[in-house]
Order: C-alpha cells, then structure tokens, then sequence
C-alpha cells in the first residue's frame, strides 16, 4: 500500500514538473491568441494526444455493452471539465490584472483549500499535513511575492481560480475510486475544451496566423501539459491522498521558477532559492510517515 502511495505520489510530481514548464508556455502563447483561444486549442490537443493511449489501454467496465450508471465517465468528467475550464480561465484573464508572483501565490493557495474541503467532507487530516502545508505556503510566499500584496481585482480573479483548482482535486479523488482514469481524463478535456472554443468564437478575434506563431506554445500546453499531465494527475490521485496530491503539484511554481531561469533567465535571487527550500521541506515533512513505514517494511 505504502509502495503505491510513493509511486502515486512520484507520477504527481511529473505533472507538478510539466506544469510548471508550462508557464513559460503559457507566457509565451499569451502575447500572440487570447486566454480562451488558447485553452481551447491546447485542451483539444490534449484529447487527440490521449484518445490512442485511451482506444489500446481501454478497461472496459461494461454490462450488456452499456456503462452502468456509476461507471459512465460522462457526468463525472463533464463536471470536472467545467471546474478546470473555469480554473484556467479565471487565471489566465486574471493574469493580465495583477503580478505573475501574485498569481502564482494566490493561486497555489488551493494546497490550503484541499485540506479544508476534506475537514468539510470528514476526511482525516494528519498534523504532518498541516505542517506541510504550512512550509509550502511560507515558501510559496518567498518565491513569488516581491513587493507587497495588494489585492486587485485580478487577484479577486486568482483566489476564485484556487477554490476551482482544490474542487477539482477533491472531485478526481472520488471519481477515480469509481470512473476509468482515462476515460475520464478524456471527457473532462473535451469539456474543457469545447467550453473554452465556444467562448473564444464569441470574445476573442482569432486568427490563423497568431495561432501559427504561436504553435510551440500551444503544442506544448496541449500535449504535455494537458494531454499527459492532467492524465498523470488522475492516475496519481487514484492511490495518493487528496492533500498529500495538492502539496505535490504545487511545486509546479518551482518548476516553474526553474524553467524561468533557463529558458528566459529569470533569476530567483536569495530570498527565491529559500522559498524553493521551504516548499521542499514542505513536501519531505508530509511524505515523512509514508517513508518511514516504506523503510520499516523493507
């Protein structure tokens, strides 16, 4: 059991890593199609990257040819798909109102949240939990926020974000006891995606050559960060604990710091690199009585 955690717990932090490059991607496509273009195109490359793996890896779960009601992946993923259409769309929009520190702070603030629901939900929460949560948001806060903290109405826009993103992370973690995580992940896509067009036919001016320029960006959000990402969070949360998962993937501002640095030399500076240190002291304090009973059993 324990052996599944670490491995569920590791897949989690492959999708935290491409999420993180991901803001390099998602900085650079932002300056050619708007947020909706954007999220619409990328989440429908997501459901073509996946949709091979889901026709060869297909557990079909059927009775007389049909889904049973509680195992359709339909009503599930649907809902799920709105609760990442409307997290990433209040990020992106939100995005263009406040600091990039400020979003990314305000936004991981759903690694507080997911806890919170599961008290809502009476889930038992460890103390090693809490105390990791606590390092990652003081780490969080070194590495994001540079100047004071003002809240604006983007700001408004990335704390609604957060209370989307912990939704989602509580939903998966009860459909994947139930829903193929693949068929899942396919339908939530399609949501995402066919929402994110529509709204982008409506709000925003597209046009074929700014979708041209800016086809790195979008292949990369749209095969890695959704298609395979997104998978590996379903997946993941299959064995992983709910706050334990939302504590993982908010290292995707490390990774993202770190694509920073290499790919557009940002640097993080002193008071950065000690942020890093405390989400990662965050993270070990957590998985501390998981390794600890891996060792003893070894």
């Amino acid at each position: 059991m324990q052996t599944k955690l670490l491995k569920a717990n590791l897949l989690l932090l492959l999708a935290a890593g491409i999420w993180g490059m991901a803001f390099v991607a998602q900085k650079i496509g932002s300056g050619y199609v708007g947020a909706f273009t954007f999220n619409g195109i990328r989440f429908a490359l997501g459901s073509l990257t996946l949709l091979p793996v889901l026709l060869y890896f297909n557990k079909k779960s059927q009775s007389g040819g049909e889904y049973s009601r509680h195992e359709s992946p339909f009503k599930g993923g649907i809902f799920a798909g709105c609760l990442i259409f409307f997290g990433n769309t209040f990020q992106q929009i939100g995005m263009s109102y406040t600091t990039v520190g400020n979003a990314a702070f305000i936004t991981a603030m759903y690694i507080v949240l997911v806890p919170v629901f599961g008290v809502i939900l009476k889930h038992k929460i460890a103390l090693s939990n809490w105390a990791g949560v606590g390092f990652a948001v003081i780490g969080l806060y070194f590495l994001t926020i540079k100047d004071s903290f003002v809240i604006n109405n983007g700001d408004i826009m990335q704390i609604i974000c957060a209370f989307f993103f912990a939704s989602h992370i509580v939903l998966i973690d009860k459909l994947v006891k139930k829903i193929d995580g693949l068929q899942l992940s396919m339908v939530q896509f399609v949501t995402c995606s066919v929402l994110s067009l529509i709204c982008a036919f409506i709000f925003e001016d597209i046009r074929l050559g700014a979708i041209y320029q800016a086809a790195i960006p979008i292949m990369y959000g749209g095969i890695c960060s959704v298609g395979i990402a997104y998978t590996l969070q379903v997946i993941g949360q299959k064995n992983a604990k709910p706050s334990h998962a939302a504590l993982i993937m908010s290292l995707e501002a490390v990774f993202g710091a770190l694509g920073g640095l290499i790919i557009l030399n940002e640097q993080l500076g002193v008071r950065g690199y000690f942020g890093c240190a405390l989400m990662l002291a965050g993270i070990i304090i957590t998985q501390y009585p998981s390794f600890k009973k891996i060792a003893k059993t070894a």
